[in-house]
């Protein structure tokens, strides 16, 4: 009996266990019952808010979805300005579940990966045609904050019918969004089926990240630039050569000015001071003419004779040239 009632503890635990489930602050609940969404009045999927819930064991599952904001990174990709100029981008987008029922049903049982790939069909298709419209200046400066923010508009609100660009992507989400008004009967709020909110999808922000040129079209800019930048550069040194030999023509006839001033100068003051000193020595000479004829005697005798007392002078011994060199009585008797 004891055995009995511990086994009937036991099961009713287990069976209590396997009745409760646990939907996380992230996420939201939907219940299978027998592999089918269990649904409402409307013919909706129930979703489970976060919290303690029940389901019957063995029979209902529960399928779990992501609540959270989810990121979305989009390859780089070749987009076409106005200006028909190819631009790479690279970009992300954000965004979340906002309609679990309508995700469900219109993903194929919540697949995340059919989501993303037709959200990422109609971002970039999206986003092609904003570029078309814009030409590189715009895109590159002031109109980056506000493509972004037209392309997450166009995302939420749908593209409408004025462009071609986005028909594809804009079919296969109106044949997902179709299952789920076909499922529920016409029983949920109108929305654009061009628009993400039909696949229950609200995207949060759009980023790009890199905006830049081919590399093919970025080497023939680079190799243009640096022509440029060469000829530039030779024009400079064109130009400087040619002020290199105007300050060498002006630094030459400076120099030969200032040596001809200086010659003129110097031979200026040169013949000042001949002209002085003949000025001195005629005074002297006027002051004194024997003492100056005697001076200039030495002088003569100075310059004539080495130090060494080698030279030979063939002269007469009375020539006027030895008159100081005579004994000066006979200096005397000669005057």
């Amino acid at each position: 009996m004891r055995k009995s009632v511990i086994v009937i503890i036991i099961a009713a635990l287990v069976v209590l266990y396997m009745s409760i489930f646990t939907v996380q602050q992230t996420e939201r609940g939907i219940i299978l019952r027998f592999g089918k969404v269990v649904r409402d009045s409307d013919n909706k999927p129930i979703i489970y808010e976060p919290g303690l819930n029940l389901k019957i064991p063995f029979i209902e599952t529960v399928k779990m979805l992501d609540a959270r904001i989810q990121t979305l990174d989009v390859q780089a990709d070749r987009y076409l300005t106005r200006e028909n100029k190819d631009l790479m981008v690279d970009s992300y987008l954000k965004w979340r579940i906002t309609d679990f029922s309508r995700y469900y049903v219109a993903t194929g049982g919540g697949n995340p990966y059919q989501a993303e790939t037709l959200l990422k069909r109609k971002f970039s298709d999206r986003l092609r045609s904003e570029f078309g419209r814009l030409n590189v200046k715009d895109i590159i400066t002031d109109s980056r904050g506000r493509l972004t923010v037209d392309v997450r508009d166009a995302l939420n609100k749908g593209s409408g019918s004025d462009t071609e660009a986005t028909k594809d992507a804009d079919q296969a989400i109106a044949s997902a969004a179709a299952r789920f008004d076909q499922e529920i009967k016409g029983n949920s709020p109108v929305v654009n089926p061009n628009s993400m909110a039909a696949l229950g999808i609200q995207v949060v922000d759009v980023r790009i990240k890199r905006i830049e040129l081919p590399s093919e079209v970025s080497e023939a800019i680079y190799q243009r630039m640096r022509a440029e930048r060469e000829a530039v550069a030779r024009q400079h040194r064109s130009q400087g050569q040619e002020e290199a030999v105007k300050i060498r023509a002006a630094a030459d006839k400076t120099v030969t000015e200032t040596l001809a001033e200086a010659e003129r100068t110097a031979l200026k003051l040169h013949g000042e001071g001949d002209a002085m000193a003949t000025k001195l020595f005629a005074d002297a000479f006027n002051q004194d003419p024997d003492f100056y004829a005697f001076i200039r005697s030495l002088r003569a005798y100075e310059k004539s004779f080495s130090k060494n007392g080698d030279d030979v002078m063939v002269l007469s011994p009375d020539t006027d040239f030895f008159r100081y060199m005579r004994a000066p009585t006979k200096q005397r008797a000669v005057q």
